[in-house]
Order: C-alpha cells, then structure tokens, then sequence
C-alpha cells in the first residue's frame, strides 16, 4: 500500500521508519542498549519487507542520525526515501540558513535529493514564515527536495503555510504530528479536518504511544519501567490500569488477525486515510514487527470499536 505525497509528488509506503533514536543517546540509549550493528539491521530488515520511507531530522543525534541513514543507504542496494527536517533555529534569520542546512543534510545522508524536507517547529523568530516557505519553494525548483512538509503545525499555521507555498505554486505535502489511539487531539482540534480539506498527508509520530500500544507494559510491571517513561504519568501504575481494557481489545482483535496489538493500533492509524505512522525501530525485530502492519485491513466495525474505546483521548 503507498501514499502519494501530492499530485505530483512522491509515492512512499503507507508506513515510514521515525529514526529519532538513531544516533542519539541524549534522549535514547545508543551505544548502551543498541548499537550502529542493530540499526543497520532494523534498516535492512525494514527495507526487505517494503518499508522503504525513512524519516529523520539534522537534529536527531545532532546529524548522527543523517550519517547513519546516509552510510546504511550507500551498503544497500534497495531505493529508498528520506525525510528530513530543518529546525529554525533563532540565529537562523535568512532564506540562505535553510539552503546551508539542507547542503549539510544532503551530505550527511549522500545523496543529491530527498522526497520530503519539512519545517521541524512551526517558529519563525527574525526569518518569517514566508521566507521559510519561500526557501522550500526554491528547493523544490532546485530539484534538491520532491515535496515540502511541516511539523508540529496547528491548524491554522498549517493553512498558512499552505497559502504560502501556494503562492509558488508548491502544494503542501505533509504535517508531521503526534498521533495513536492515546493521543487524538488532532481529530478535535482542528489539524486532521484541516489537512483532509487541504489534501496534506498526515505523519503521525509516536504512533504506538512510547510503547504503550504494544501491550509490554502492564500495570504489574509499572515499578519496572525506566529511564523518561517514569516520569509519564501514563506509564504509573494508575496508568496503565486506565489503558488496560483497551490492550485487552487490541490483543483480542490481532488475535483474530494473528498480528500484534502494536500492529493492530498501526493499522488503525492507516485506516484513518492519508495518514502515515512513523513507529521508530531500534533492531530488525522492531522493523520486522512495524512492516506486519500492512498487507491487511481491520474491518470497519473493529475500526468503530478502537474509536469508541478511546474517545476519552481525544
């Protein structure tokens, strides 16, 4: 199953690899729980079951992210597609920084082009948001970026980048965005209708909730989590017990598919239409798992059934 991004844009995988965790060990623990070796394999394993859209950011493991994509896809004959993003910075004050910033990206990563370069924040400081669009509209004539996005946008801010591009005659391709069956704000807030209207894809981040949906963490084992999730009230005791009848649910539904609740709440963001979850993959077991998301559809009862139990996120 693919998106097209566009019009005239990209074709990419109903699915995406988020590589925020490659190379960072700020946020993530590279180099202690996972290595370059695991990357390189969550990065084969994914490319072999089609999953063949990645997305990263310059600033994810302050480049390493980019580099390690970049050396992956060079020891890989398979074609793949890269996302990447440029974060405006308040010292970034003219259309040339965003030229810079996609030159160093370019490098990092080897190649010449990319299918998608998005606006990480939607800050403008000193530059603006029409010299930011601006600079993205002339990357696309450059034929150094097939599609332009952005990210963390409300609604409003995303209409506005919109007419702004518009004005170049460059669509809107995407709206990277927060998004599973525990975090639905957008479906209330404005963002989903609005990017229906405006034909802009939906890239939802965090689509399995840090984990949650994948039904590992349980309200036993809640003195046994680690690390930024005990600072999750999601991730307490009382927590968990709050998300547990709606695990018991995936579990029951991937059951009757013989898929994972993780790969059933992945197939339940796809059904939502024009939008593609971004799960990250620390090791090809994970890329393996992520790629069971597609090639099957949960019945549109089961879809109304996952909405009902989760209203309460919305």
């Amino acid at each position: 199953m693919t998106i097209q991004l566009t019009p005239q844009g990209p074709t990419v995988p109903a699915l995406a690899i988020g590589t925020w965790a490659w190379g960072d060990n700020l946020f993530w623990s590279y180099g202690k729980d996972y290595d370059k070796t695991d990357l390189q394999q969550a990065f084969q394993a994914a490319a072999e079951a089609g999953v063949t859209f990645f997305d990263t950011a310059e600033v994810y493991g302050l480049g390493e992210s980019e580099r390690l994509l970049g050396q992956f896809m060079k020891a890989n004959d398979r074609p793949v597609q890269i996302a990447t993003k440029y974060f405006p910075l308040p010292w970034r004050f003219s259309a040339q920084s965003v030229t810079d910033a996609l030159t160093a990206s370019l490098k990092r990563l080897q190649v010449e082009q990319i299918a998608l370069y998005q606006i990480h924040q939607p800050f403008d400081f000193l530059i603006g948001q029409k010299n930011l669009m601006q600079a993205l509209a002339d990357e696309v004539q450059r034929g150094r970026v097939l599609s332009v996005g952005v990210s963390n946008y409300s609604a409003e801010q995303m209409r506005q980048a919109h007419q702004l591009l518009a004005e170049r005659g460059v669509p809107l391709a995407v709206n990277q965005v927060r998004y599973s069956l525990f975090a639905r704000k957008i479906e209330t807030n404005g963002i989903l209708a609005t990017a229906k209207q405006l034909g802009v894809t939906i890239l939802a981040y965090s689509p399995l909730a840090q984990g949650l949906l994948t039904g590992k963490y349980t309200p036993e084992s809640s003195t046994q989590v680690v690390g930024a999730r005990r600072l999750d009230p999601q991730f307490s005791r009382s927590g968990l017990e709050k998300i547990a009848p709606t695990i018991a649910l995936l579990k029951q539904m991937g059951e009757h598919h013989q898929r994972t609740p993780a790969q059933v709440a992945l197939n339940w963001l796809i059904a939502q239409g024009n939008v593609i979850p971004l799960p990250g993959a620390k090791n090809a077991n994970q890329a393996t798992q992520n790629s069971g998301a597609l090639g099957w559809s949960l019945t549109s009862e089961e879809v109304m059934r996952l909405d009902e139990a989760t209203r309460a996120w919305r």
